[in-house]
């Protein structure tokens, strides 16, 4: 069973909610935090990237950040203002971005579930960035910005959610604006009935899955190792139903080409098995790769895994992997080898180009993007996706509800 539990959130105002709100921490550099928050004195990057108000030559790992952050905390709850709900509530969240639209259950979670692999997880963490949110959260005393969670779909659930936040039966949300990336964010506080519902069915459900924030979750455990028992016991989260999840491509560029030329490049690549055809720019399936190379888009189609290959190595990712980058351009660890990056899909088959045309990378692929349903199967076997398997768009944002501990 799936605990979940109503939590007093220290939020905003509701007119000052768009201005404190910010995309989450780790989705941008310190130059691209300082930019968002240039001419925004209540921008919640101040307190989740306080590095940006500190010298440019900085660590953003030192004391000092978070010493500053948690100044800039307290400013911030003074001059928004934040406030404490005046009872433990659940929220709904909605995120709606063009034509999609998902709502999920803002509430606290168990830490303890997390470390049964009741909340399961499918991502390797990196003991340095685990350390900085854990400094974070124990030096602040509060999580500020929600994990990303997902559960298998519930009709009860969603009845209620759609009962509370569509059509004429729907109540006035506490929160509701559009983010400058053009993302809707809308909030309501559920009701203490709402939440016994909630509660009930979530008690049946025999796992959650983080889809995104797995440092923010093993920091939210270690915080309760540091603080002990209580508010600790319990981590901010957003769950929204699995149905309702989007998943948009994680795609690569490599620096160079490991000594071949463009032509033998292509033609290594057909050597090794995997078929080259003119393409647009995206792919248009599983098994599908789009490569830009030399000025031109192609389509890799890519060999089908072994027999007896796991899920996670039967992905696309782990694919293009084991015929491609690493065979014929030499990549090494996904993790550290300082030759391949990531692009988010959000950015799109243009930002690929450009990186090639421009001379920061030598070849791109774009990627067709991995399913909800690969991720809950690889977790539920206790596997883990190759990094950068996975780019969830629409975000959430960090500020707007705060778990105090």
């Amino acid at each position: 069973m799936s605990s979940i539990r109503p939590f007093r959130a220290l939020r905003p105002e509701p007119a000052h909610a768009a201005l404190v709100s910010a995309v989450p921490y780790d989705v941008v550099n310190a130059a691209e935090a300082a930019a968002l928050a240039d001419g925004n004195p209540l921008s919640y990057l101040r307190v989740s990237r306080a590095e940006i108000e500190l010298p440019p030559d900085t660590n953003p790992y030192a004391g000092a950040v978070y010493t500053k952050a948690a100044a800039n905390f307290a400013r911030l709850r003074a001059a928004a203002p934040l406030v404490v709900e005046a009872a433990p509530t659940l929220y709904f969240y909605r995120l709606r971005m063009g034509s999609h639209t998902q709502t999920g259950i803002a509430a606290t979670f168990s830490v303890e579930e997390y470390e049964q692999g009741v909340i399961v997880k499918h991502e390797k963490t990196r003991k340095d960035k685990e350390d900085d949110r854990t400094a974070h959260i124990v030096e602040l005393r509060a999580q500020t910005g929600p994990v990303f969670l997902t559960y298998p779909a519930n009709a009860a659930v969603d009845a209620l959610v759609a009962k509370a936040t569509e059509g004429a039966a729907a109540r006035a949300p506490l929160f509701d604006f559009t983010a400058p990336d053009g993302v809707r964010h809308s909030i309501w506080t559920a009701t203490d009935d709402e939440d016994a519902v909630i509660a009930a069915a979530f008690a049946g459900i025999p796992a959650l899955y983080i889809a995104d924030g797995h440092h923010r979750a093993a920091s939210a455990m270690r915080a309760r190792q540091a603080l002990g028992e209580g508010e600790a016991d319990w981590f901010l989260a957003v769950a929204f139903p699995h149905d309702q999840m989007q998943i948009l491509p994680y795609h690569r560029i490599v620096k160079d080409l490991n000594g071949y030329t463009a032509a033998q490049l292509l033609n290594a690549i057909r050597a090794n098995g995997v078929d080259v055809c003119e393409n647009p720019d995206a792919p248009s399936g599983v098994g599908e790769v789009a490569m830009y190379l030399d000025g031109v888009w192609r389509c890799l189609c890519l060999a089908p895994a072994a027999a007896d290959a796991t899920p996670a190595d039967r992905l696309d990712v782990s694919r293009l992997y084991d015929q491609v980058l690493a065979p014929l351009l030499g990549i090494g660890d996904l993790r550290t080898d300082k030759r391949i990056d990531f692009v988010g899909g959000i950015r799109g088959p243009q930002a690929l180009a450009e990186a090639v045309d421009t001379g920061r990378a030598a070849v791109a692929f774009a990627m067709y993007p991995t399913s909800i349903g690969d991720l809950m199967t690889i977790a539920d076997a206790g596997g883990i996706m190759p990094p950068k398997s996975t780019w969830f768009e629409p975000k959430l944002r960090d500020g707007l509800l705060v778990h105090l501990i």
